[in-house]
């Protein structure tokens, strides 16, 4: 009997550790730990090239104020941007240097619905190397002779190349200037190509401009020449975080947004 008691009573030890033992991993403590562990929201924003130092910085703004959300960016012409979301590319937002590719998107119905909001206004400029470059104060000087490679965005994606040929359709020396272009994957591949004078000038837009001390403005698109610069943005209609990507987009839209976007060269609109 003895025995039987004191087998009983080992057993009752025992199950009583093993409660105990439930209760220290419960849920509560356990999740407690998980929240502290918890992994940021990743927004997948896809942006136009001539975006990238002002987004950058409103990025680093946005993280400071929302710890729980991680910004990651995909910067290019807005025509592969667009390309890449028809094709199911993880994106949560597009900002587009044009309407063309924006419209795409709408017709496809690949944006949330009321989202779509015109941002940001740019201007169109032609650039020379800050030294050594040739002496250019207008588009029409383009046809020179001495002017043997003109950088230009790729007219079929690049949202600047494709206001250039307006420009240069205006001015009736489009295939004059073709004759002698070379052709970037995006805005800032002409850019570059200017700085470094592989390029005898350049077709950019005046923040594009702003940004680099290798290059100097020397004309501005004549008046009228090409269709206004509008940047729209809008939610893509697959994300999986459409309340944090709507709150970014508002952010982007911001009284303080505006501010950095203005001392980057875009008006507001």
């Amino acid at each position: 009997m003895k025995k039987i008691l004191l087998l009983c009573l080992s057993m009752a030890m025992l199950l009583m550790a093993g409660c105990g033992g439930n209760q220290a991993g419960a849920p509560g403590s356990g999740d407690k730990a998980q929240e502290g562990n918890k992994q940021p929201v990743e927004l997948h924003v896809a942006a136009a090239a001539s975006l990238t130092d002002v987004m950058k910085e409103l990025a680093a703004v946005y993280e400071k104020e929302h710890p729980d959300v991680k910004l990651v960016f995909n910067f290019g012409s807005s025509g592969a941007l667009q390309q890449a979301i028809e094709n199911g590319g993880e994106t949560d937002l597009f900002y587009s240097a044009a309407q063309k590719q924006m419209n795409a998107l709408q017709d496809s119905g690949n944006l949330a619905e009321g989202t779509r909001k015109d941002l940001l206004e740019n201007e169109v400029v032609l650039i020379v190397p800050q030294e050594g470059g040739k002496d250019i104060k207008s588009f029409e000087e383009l046809t020179r002779g001495d002017i043997q490679h003109v950088a230009l965005g790729e007219p079929k994606g690049v949202p600047v190349g494709q206001y250039t040929e307006e420009i240069l359709a205006k001015l009736g020396i489009l295939d004059q200037v073709k004759a002698k272009a070379v052709y970037g994957s995006d805005v800032r591949q002409v850019l570059s190509w200017t700085e470094t004078g592989d390029a005898d000038c350049g077709v950019v837009y005046a923040t594009d401009a702003a940004v680099s001390d290798k290059v100097k403005v020397v004309a501005k698109a004549p008046k009228d020449s090409h269709k206004p610069v509008i940047y729209p943005a809008a939610v893509i209609k697959s994300t999986k975080h459409m309340n944090d990507a709507k709150d970014f987009l508002a952010f982007t839209s911001s009284d303080d947004a505006k501010k950095l976007f203005e001392k980057y060269g875009f008006a507001c609109k």
